[in-house]
């Protein structure tokens, strides 16, 4: 099986997900959101294919990572090499936080005509969900570009049957960040 990807495997982020991350960004999204900080992943021929076994041994290789970030593009253009990739990567013991335009209950009502909607669902464990709105852009927001998106905790909402925010993440002051004197030491 193969997975189209925009780039490599980018290990040590801090910003997509809690912990030390490696991010795998899939090629192809057809949300097209306005002012998206990603347009190159937008296009479904742009890229280039890998097989699915060639990056397991990537990932299998990587040093000191929480988890893995699925993002791009959108991974639910390409639930059945994402699915395969995040079983894996809960063998290793990586939790696994995904990005999709699609809210949860879109992905619900799509689950009923594409049951492996739910079966890559159940290997997700935060799903950071919606489109970007420009207009709702904001800093005060971890781990997302707007404040429409949410953190969703999959497991708790796919047994409750509806979207169970993570509120921890909900807003961050940056309000010092930006009129803070900086220390320049030598």
């Amino acid at each position: 099986m193969k997975i189209r990807l925009a780039g490599p495997l980018q290990s040590d982020s801090i910003v997509d997900g809690e912990g030390l991350r490696t991010v795998i960004w899939t090629q192809g999204c057809s949300h097209n959101c306005f002012g998206c900080h990603n347009p190159q992943t937008h296009d479904f021929n742009g890229g280039f294919e890998m097989d699915i076994n060639e990056l397991k041994c990537q990932i299998k290789n990587l040093k000191y990572q929480d988890g893995i970030t699925l993002s791009g593009g959108d991974p639910f253009f390409q639930i059945p090499a994402c699915l395969e990739i995040a079983k894996y990567c809960h063998t290793l013991g990586l939790n696994i936080w995904c990005y999709t335009g699609y809210t949860f209950e879109q992905l619900m009502t799509i689950s009923k005509s594409n049951p492996l909607v739910i079966d890559f669902l159940k290997q997700i464990d935060v799903l950071i969900d919606g489109r970007f709105i420009l207009a709702e852009k904001s800093l005060n927001v971890k781990f997302r570009g707007s404040k429409n998106q949410r953190l969703i905790d999959v497991k708790k909402s796919l047994e409750k049957g509806e979207a169970c925010s993570i509120t921890k993440y909900d807003t961050i002051d940056i309000s010092n960040v930006f009129s803070k004197k900086r220390e320049v030491y030598i």
